[in-house]
């Protein structure tokens, strides 16, 4: 077949009848196309076929034939690829390349009519309905399209210059040569593939395969316990034979009765999940620390876990005003949904055996965390594996640990003598990837006669499958000032795939219950919602932003009405502790006149590969085409994992103290004009103790709590159909109090990003389970909902700056607060709008529809 490709001739053989991102990615190398979907959902997948954007996935190969055929690669130069880049348009970039190729087709076609002028929101949004950003990065697309649109970035940089961006690699990302793990085919590579279980409770009673090799990878005792469980893994030439393979795996369950109703499990009924001792200690967390709060188990229920203040107090006081003046005790029962992290790359693993050394090439959020538990697993030493991680598509919390991709893709290549790639395919990851918990939340507050919050009671059950660990009640221990509370954590175990740590773990589902207690508390009272928090909450740093979030015009503004469409306008805090790895290191090396920072952390959208240079080049007084970051290696420097917002007030100090250290051993002064006979200089910073220490003497996995909240004060808007039920976020407002920002644009980008995510979590996402069988029955983009861009509303954010002065660098991380508040905050405003509360999250239509008309 003959066509042409990014203005080349082209021929290739085709067999059967292959998907044209098929061809595009593995007959000629074009990774920048990236397969998420496969169904036609994401957009990341999209070429132009004679100018037009079609989703590769879908669209034949023998449909190329005689066409002429565009990928990103091939728009490397365009206008819209270098938007991209100079507005920030991005963040972990899997997604960029399906934008890029489709935004540039509408420039082209903008442009041919409007000679100037920019294309409204609306209309950018319209002709990239159907692109997908997991990171939320769409208030950055839609400027670098009206950008490129106006003509802003018609000239090319010169040639020689480095492009001003704001994030080091996005030339590459825009451009589609970044590398991703799913885009590493090695000389000889195989793919291996897990073979799942079908059943949600089985026993393993044997696995045969007619001459194929496999790899086990079940639990000790050989029990499955979740429709999607890996049970082995095998591997082929490619993926249609490793399939191949599979159908050739024998496996001989003993089916067993399965806990699936969490209601039924919650009143004692159903099989056991663990059995025994040794089985619940084998429980996966759906925490980031490895340690648990103690609690009891009682069959299928375990807890509570408490970090309750004089609970005894608290629940005298609940009891007394019921009794009292009910008038002043606001309880209710709230529910959420589990939302699923859905990384738009998937867990993949490329694993390879050298001379006794495990070499992985990983998609992870820690590659210093891989490496060990690796080294663990495998008993080698420290540094007998070697994780890599170059770039990241996106995690949010599922890729920080030894995931079972990584195992069988190692296991597999050590079986093989040969490379072997596991990457999860878009249902296997929506099922086994991970997800937030869903949650029943029971809460009650009481308030004394002079309106002061004076008890607070929460059960929180967590339903996370097979694993355990949930903290929503604990959290709400540090909100409010210190009045006595009762709060207590349950896990609900049942035969489900287990959760994990998505993105400020328990908070977001913590202010969805007690952000719309406080709301409904200020309405009993008559006093304005952010005056009430304001009044109960002593931070000085959330108070700064009370000020700012009165002063906006909205909050005064006319809102409500009785039509069809109703306006509201909502509010809600929130806070978040302050985490670090005090062990993080950044090593300096003088190499050819350039000043090299390595350090093993990770790249996963957040930026740290910017970060690492421009402190390094700011401490020590060069310009930045001075300074080269390599990171995403575990075998240099110890590095934090990006996760629990502790990336950047980690590495930030650490890179500083680095150059002052290379500053010292070149002797001070003027360090550019020392650099060319300083040729292999090497000296290590340590991330320095914060000036009031911490808050305990240890850490916890390598991380460490540090003194002092962080903050998050948002106000929504929000247009509801009381028709139709649906619900239209209009703008929102972020205020969030870190400290210093280190790097402007991109904590701009993470705070859009996780106001997007939190309107997912609020209104669409519902991961959804066979109630019979325990199969996941959202395991696709059509059927899992995440937000699109047309469901972003505009994002203001608004950085306070101050109260983080005892921390080296002044700052700390920001990625987790700024999704806490906004589910809730996006609830009052419904609430504001209409008058009735949603207590069940996603606020779908038919929960709107039917709270109306009650």
């Amino acid at each position: 077949m003959e066509f042409e490709v990014n203005g080349a001739p082209c021929a290739v053989d085709v067999d059967d009848d292959p998907a044209a991102v098929e061809v595009v990615r593995d007959r000629l190398g074009l990774t920048g196309t990236k397969l998420v979907c496969a169904d036609g959902v994401c957009g990341a997948c999209t070429v132009q076929v004679d100018g037009e954007p079609r989703v590769s996935c879908l669209t034949p190969a023998a449909a190329l034939a005689g066409r002429r055929v565009t990928t990103v690669e091939g728009l490397a130069d365009h206008p819209v690829a270098r938007a991209f880049a100079g507005e920030d348009a991005l963040q972990c970039g899997y997604c960029t390349p399906g934008f890029v190729v489709a935004a540039a087709a509408f420039h082209d076609r903008w442009r041919s009519a409007h000679p100037s002028g920019r294309p409204t929101r609306e209309r950018i949004a319209q002709e990239l309905a159907g692109h997908l950003c997991r990171c939320g990065a769409y208030e950055g697309i839609f400027r670098a399209v009206a950008a490129a649109c106006a003509g802003a970035y018609d000239t090319e940089p010169a040639e020689g210059a480095e492009p001003a961006v704001p994030r080091v690699e996005a030339p590459q990302k825009a451009g589609g040569a970044a590398r991703y793990t799913t885009d590493l085919r090695p000389e000889g590579l195989l793919e291996g593939l897990i073979i799942r279980s079908p059943h949600a409770h089985a026993h393993v009673r044997s696995l045969t395969a007619d001459d194929v090799p496999l790899v086990p990878l079940l639990p000790p005792d050989g029990v499955v316990r979740y429709v999607g469980q890996p049970v082995a893994a095998v591997a082929g030439p490619d993926r249609a034979a490793a399939l191949a393979a599979a159908a050739r795996v024998t496996v001989d369950y003993e089916v067993l009765p399965a806990a699936l109703d969490v209601r039924r499990v919650r009143t004692g009924e159903g099989p056991y999940v663990y059995e025994d001792k040794a089985a619940r200690k084998r429980a996966p967390g759906s925490g980031e620390t490895p340690q648990l709060l103690p609690a009891r188990w009682r069959g299928n229920l375990r807890g509570p876990s408490a970090m309750s203040r004089r609970p005894a107090t608290a629940v005298r006081r609940i009891t007394e005003g019921r009794a009292r003046s009910p008038e002043r005790v606001v309880e209710g029962e709230f529910t959420t949904a589990a939302q699923t992290h859905t990384p738009l790359e998937p867990h993949a693993c490329l694993a390879e055996w050298i001379d006794g050394t495990l070499h992985l090439e990983v998609s992870t959020q820690s590659v210093r965390h891989v490496a060990e538990k690796a080294a663990e697993r495998f008993g080698l030493p420290p540094d007998g594996v070697v994780a890599k991680a170059v770039h990241v598509g996106g995690g949010f919390g599922c890729k920080m640990g030894l995931t079972s991709d990584v195992v069988a893709a190692a296991e597999l290549a050590r079986l093989h003598g040969a490379p072997v790639r596991v990457v999860l395919d878009r249902a296997e990851e929506l099922v086994d990837g991970g997800y937030r918990p869903g949650t029943r939340i029971r809460l009650a507050m009481v308030v004394d006669e002079a309106g002061e919050l004076s008890a607070l009671a929460i059960d929180a059950d967590h339903d996370g499958g097979v694993s355990v660990g949930g903290t929503v009640a604990a959290l709400a221990r540090f909100m409010y000032g210190t009045s006595p509370r009762r709060l207590r954590d349950f896990d609900t175990v049942t035969h489900q795939p287990p959760g994990a740590p998505f993105r400020g773990p328990g908070g977001p589902t913590m202010c969805w219950a007690l952000e719309q207690a406080v709301d409904e508390m200020a309405h009993r009272l008559g006093e304005d919602p952010i005056a009430l928090r304001r009044r109960w909450d002593g931070n000085p740093k959330r108070h700064a932003l009370y000020d700012w979030a009165a002063a906006l015009p909205v909050w005064s503004g006319p809102r409500g009405g009785t039509g069809r469409f109703r306006r509201g306008v909502g509010v809600a805090a929130a806070n978040w502790l302050y985490f670090l790895d005090p062990g993080t290191e950044v090593e300096l090396t003088v190499e050819d006149g350039t000043v090299v920072a390595r350090c093993a952390v990770q790249d996963m959208g957040t930026g740290a590969r910017t970060v690492l240079r421009r402190a390094v080049a700011a401490g020590l007084g060069l310009p930045e085409a001075k300074v080269r970051a390599e990171i995403g290696r575990s075998d240099t420097v110890h590095g934090p994992t990006s996760g629990g917002s502790r990336t950047t007030p980690s590495l930030a100090p650490a890179a500083a103290d680095a150059a002052d250290r290379l500053r010292e051993a070149l002797g001070g002064g003027d360090v550019a004009e020392r650099l060319a006979t300083a040729n292999g200089v090497r000296v290590t910073g340590r991330r320095p103790r914060d000036r009031r220490g911490f808050v305990v003497p240890f850490t916890l996995g390598g991380v460490a709590i540090g003194r002092g909240f962080t903050g998050s004060v948002q106000v929504s808007e929000v247009e509801v159909d009381t028709r139709l039920g649906r619900i239209r976020p209009l703008r929102v407002w972020s205020g969030v109090a870190a400290g210093r920002i280190h790097e402007d644009r991109l904590a701009r980008s993470q705070c859009e990003g996780a106001v997007v995510q939190g309107i997912g979590y609020a209104l669409f996402e519902e991961r959804r389970a066979d109630p019979l069988t325990g199969r996941v029955l959202t395991d696709n983009l059509e059927d899992y909902r995440i937000p699109g861009i047309g469901d972003t509303p505009e994002i203001t954010v608004h950085f306070h700056q101050e109260g983080f002065g005892h921390v080296p660098g002044g700052g700390v991380g920001l990625g987790e607060i700024a999704t806490l508040p906004t589910a809730a905050c996006l609830a009052n405003a419904v609430h504001d709008a209409t008058g009735w509360r949603p207590y069940d999250m996603p606020i779908r239509p038919d929960r709107l529809l039917e709270g109306l008309a009650t």
